[in-house]
C-alpha cells in the first residue's frame, strides 16, 4: 500500500476515534506536515469518505463510509 494511502487510512481512523481531533493534532500524531495533512483532508471530503460538521472551531468531523 502506498504511503499516501496509508495516511488516509490513518487520518480516518484518528477522525473515527476522536471526531473533535485537529488537523495539527493529526499531524502531530502521525508525524507529517500539517500542509500535507490538509491536503489529505481535502481529499477525503472531496471523496465523500468524511465530512466537517459546524464551524472549523468547535465543530467535528464525520466518517462517512464514502462512494471509493
Amino acid at each position: 500500500m502506498k504511503s499516501r494511502v496509508k495516511s488516509r487510512v490513518r487520518i480516518v481512523s484518528l477522525i473515527g476515534a476522536s471526531p473533535s481531533i485537529t488537523a495539527l493534532d493529526i499531524a502531530h500524531e502521525l508525524g507529517l506536515s500539517l500542509k500535507g495533512v490538509e491536503k489529505a483532508l481535502a481529499a477525503l471530503k472531496a471523496a465523500g469518505h468524511i465530512r466537517r460538521v459546524g464551524p472549523d472551531k468547535g465543530g467535528h468531523w464525520e466518517v462517512t463510509g464514502g462512494k471509493g
